[in-house]
């Protein structure tokens, strides 16, 4: 089973080695219709200790670490290329706008 990967903003990182991150997702009420944001705090490995409040962190599962850590903070090189959305490289071909007649026009 693959390994979740969320994305949240550090709110604490007063803990050796531990920050504490914030992970918003946004669900629709069953019965307003109405987007509703929750938010939820994961405690994470930081072994460098390279994240500090407020910066965005990108989180994936672990094995347990201790009583609260389940999760790991993904280094800042990784996790900045994994936010960049990749382009393909594809080739748009030049469509020829002079062979196709408009409907309207009649000459």
């Amino acid at each position: 089973m693959p390994k979740r990967i969320l994305e949240g903003v550090v709110v604490s990182d007063k803990g050796d080695k531990t920050v504490v991150v914030r992970v918003e997702r946004t669900l629709l009420h069953p019965v307003l219709k109405k987007t509703v944001r929750r938010s939820k705090r994961y405690h994470a490995h930081d072994e460098a200790n390279a994240y500090k409040t407020g910066e965005l962190a990108r989180i994936i599962e672990c094995a347990p670490k201790s009583k609260l850590k389940t999760w790991e903070v993904l280094p800042k090189a990784e996790a900045a290329e994994a936010a960049q959305p990749k382009k393909a490289s594809r080739a748009k071909k030049a469509a020829p706008a002079a062979e196709a007649p408009s409907e309207g026009a009649s000459a």
